[in-house]
C-alpha cells in the first residue's frame, strides 16, 4: 500500500483531518438516484468519504445547497466554439463542466497532429479534464481537399499519447459497410477502449454491419425510432443539443428506467455565444429536466453513464475514491453553479472563475493558402433548366436534395434571392489547389449581400453563401487577408468581420469579446434578409460530405447518400 493511499484511507476513516470539508450538503447520488444528507470529506484531489466527518483544514458550510459530480460533456468539437484552450475552459468549468470527451478532428483536419498536440498541450494546465478521442476520419472523405491526413500510424500514435482515450467518430460510414480496410485497420488499433459512431439515418442490416465492427455509440440519430433501433442493436445513444443539431426533444422520450443507463448527453458543436448565454451541457440537463426528466436521472446522464461509457475511472459521482470535481448547486432545476471545484481546489463562484487560466501555445496561424481567384471563376454554369438545390431544414444539420427551375442567362445560373435560391461557394484554403465548389442553397433567406466562413466542417476550407458573385468575392478575400474568420460583405464591401486567426477557427480573446464580434455579425447577416437564428452556424455544416442528403465541397456537389460527387 502507498503512502498516499494509506493517507486516504485515515482521513476516509476519520483518523486524519481532511484538508477541505464539504458541510450541510444534499449530496446526489447518481448510483442510488437519492439525495444524501451529510458532509463530504476531501484529501488532497480526491474524496475520502460522505458522512458523518467533521475535522479538516478548511470548512465549507454548503448550508443546504446540492453537492453534484463535476458535468461531463461526452461528445464535443471544442474548436465550435471558435476560441482558444484556455478561453473555453473559463467559459464552461463555471458552469460546472470539469470534464471534456473531445473529437479534435476540426483543428487535425487543418493542421494534423501539431494541432491536436497544441489543444492537448494547453489543457493540462487548465482546471478541467481533457479527454481525446483520436480523429477517425482525417479527411472525413475522399470527396474534399483537407489540410492534413491522418492515417492507421497516426492512429496508433495517438492511441499511445496521456489523455487519450478511444477513437473519435467513425464518420466514414459507407467504409465501414464496404469493409474498407484502412478503415477497419483505425478500428482495430483501438484495442478495446471506445469507438464512437457516427451512422445518420443508418438502419437494418446496415446498422448491424456498422456495430459488428466494433463501433458502441451514436449521436447522430434525429427521430425516437432512429435512436431505439441503435440502442436495440447494442450501441449507447448520445443526447445530442448542440448549437444547431438539436435532437433532446425528439429523443428524451427514449429515456425509462430499463434504457436511462445506455443514454447520456452530449453538445456536439456549441457556439462561444450560446456557451456564453446558455451554457454547455448543464443547459442541456437544465432543458431535460424542463421536459420533465427527474433531475438526478438527468445528472447521471451528465455523469456517470459518461464516466461510465469512456471508463473514466474516478469521475462521475461524489464517492469515495472518486476526483474531487463537485457542482454546487442552489437547485436542480436552474442549475446555476454556485461553487465549482476541481482536484479539490474551489475554482469557480457564482459563475466567475477565481483566477485567470492560461497556457503557453504554439502559433498554428498562417494557415490560409489561398490561390487568387478571379469574380470569373464563381460562374455557375447552367446544365439545363433546372439545378440541384441544397435545402435547409431549420434547427438541424441534414439537408434536403431538392431539384428547383433556376434563371439562366448567357448560359449561367442566376441566384434569386426573392425565391430563397442563393449561391453557394467552397474555396479550398489549405494546398493553394484553385478548386472552387460552386452550388444553390435554400433556406438562408438573404435578399442582398453575402457571408463568408473559414470555419466549414470538417476539412474548413472557405465557405461562403450569397446574392451576388461581387459580395461572395469580397467576403472570401477578406476571410484570407484576416488568416482566417468570418465576414459579411453588401455592395462589394466588407460590412463587418470577425478573426479566428488560429488554424482559422480559433481565436485568443475573451469568450465575451468573441461573442459580441459574432453577434454583431448576426445582426448585419439578420439586416441582410437571414432569417436564421444562428447562420455562420448552419453555413459552417453545408460542406460536410458525410450528413444526408447534398453537400458541397471544394470539388463539387456531394450526394452523400450515393457518397459521390454528382456535379
Amino acid at each position: 500500500m502507498s503512502s498516499s493511499q494509506a493517507e486516504l484511507i485515515s482521513v476516509a476513516r476519520g483518523k486524519t483531518p481532511a484538508d477541505l470539508l464539504l458541510t450541510n450538503a444534499r449530496v446526489v447520488n447518481v448510483f442510488t438516484g437519492e439525495i444524501e444528507q451529510g458532509n463530504v470529506a476531501v484529501w488532497r484531489d480526491r474524496i475520502a468519504g460522505v458522512g458523518d466527518y467533521h475535522e479538516a483544514k478548511q470548512v465549507l458550510d454548503l448550508a443546504g445547497r446540492y453537492l453534484a459530480p463535476g458535468l461531463i460533456n461526452g461528445h464535443t468539437h471544442i474548436e465550435s466554439s471558435m476560441l482558444d484552450v484556455p478561453r473555453y475552459a473559463g467559459a464552461v468549468v463555471p458552469r460546472g463542466t470539469l470534464a471534456v470527451v473531445t473529437d479534435l478532428h476540426e483543428i487535425a483536419n487543418v493542421c494534423g497532429i501539431e494541432g491536436i498536440r497544441y489543444v492537448m498541450d494547453c489543457a493540462r494546465s487548465l482546471p478541467i479534464e481533457l479527454f481525446l478521442m483520436a480523429p477517425s476520419c482525417v479527411p472525413a472523405t475522399h470527396l474534399e481537399t483537407s489540410g492534413a491526413s491522418i492515417g492507421p500510424e497516426e492512429i496508433r500514435q495517438l492511441l499511445r499519447w496521456k489523455g487519450c482515450i478511444g477513437l473519435g467518430e467513425v464518420m466514414n460510414f459507407p467504409g465501414v459497410l464496404a469493409g474498407d480496410e484502412a478503415v477497419l485497420d483505425k478500428i482495430r488499433l483501438a484495442g478495446g477502449k471506445a469507438v464512437d459512431g457516427h451512422a445518420p439515418g443508418v438502419t437494418g442490416k446496415d446498422l448491424s454491419a456498422y456495430v459488428s465492427a466494433g463501433i458502441r455509440s451514436d449521436h447522430e440519430s434525429v427521430s425516437l425510432d432512429e435512436a431505439r433501433e441503435k440502442l436495440r442493436r447494442g450501441m449507447y445513444i448520445m443526447i445530442r443539443e448542440g448549437s444547431s443539431e438539436k435532437n433532446l426533444d425528439a429523443l428524451l422520450p427514449l429515456v425509462t428506467d430499463k434504457t436511462c443507463r445506455r443514454c447520456f448527453f452530449v453538445v456536439d458543436d456549441r457556439s462561444c455565444a450560446d456557451l456564453l448565454r446558455d451554457g454547455d451541457i448543464d443547459a442541456v440537463v437544465r432543458k431535460a429536466v424542463r421536459n420533465g426528466l427527474d433531475p438526478v436521472r438527468a445528472i447521471q446522464m451528465a455523469t456517470l453513464n459518461t464516466a461510465e461509457y469512456f471508463r473514466l475511472d474516478g469521475l462521475g459521482a461524489v464517492a469515495p475514491g472518486y476526483f474531487a470535481n463537485m457542482v454546487v448547486f442552489d437547485d436542480l432545476s436552474s442549475l446555476q453553479a454556485d461553487h465549482v471545484i476541481h482536484r479539490g481546489r474551489l475554482v469557480a463562484r457564482e459563475g466567475r472563475l477565481l483566477s485567470e487560466v492560461s497556457c503557453v501555445g504554439g502559433g498554428l496561424t498562417d494557415t490560409m493558402k489561398v490561390k487568387a481567384f478571379s469574380i470569373e471563376a464563381l460562374k455557375l454554369r447552367a446544365k439545363g433548366e433546372t439545378s440541384l438545390v441544397i435545402e435547409v431544414i431549420p434547427g438541424q444539420i441534414i439537408t434536403r436534395k431538392r431539384t428547383e427551375r433556376v434563371r439562366v442567362v448567357d448560359g449561367i445560373v442566376m441566384p434569386a434571392p426573392d425565391r430563397d435560391i442563393l449561391k453557394l461557394v467552397v474555396v479550398e484554403r489549405h494546398k493553394a489547389t484553385g478548386n472552387i465548389g460552386l452550388g444553390l442553397v435554400n433556406g438562408f433567406g438573404l435578399k442582398r449581400g453575402a457571408l463568408a466562413s473559414s470555419v466549414a466542417h470538417d476539412s474548413h476550407n472557405i465557405v461562403a453563401v450569397g446574392a451576388s458573385d461581387e459580395d461572395i468575392l469580397a467576403a472570401v478575400e477578406d476571410i484570407r487577408k484576416l488568416g482566417g474568420g468570418l465576414a459579411v460583405a453588401a455592395e462589394g464591401k466588407v460590412r463587418g468581420s470577425l478573426a479566428l486567426p488560429i488554424a482559422g477557427l480559433l481565436s485568443g480573446e475573451p469568450a465575451e469579446k468573441v461573442t459580441a464580434g459574432l453577434e454583431k455579425l448576426e445582426q448585419l447577416a439578420a439586416e441582410l434578409g437571414a432569417i436564421l437564428p444562428a447562420p455562420f452556424a448552419t453555413l459552417s455544416f453545408v460542406a460536410l460530405p458525410v450528413i444526408p442528403e447534398l453537400r458541397l465541397t471544394d470539388r463539387g456537389l456531394v450526394d452523400v447518400n450515393a457518397f459521390k460527387l454528382v456535379a
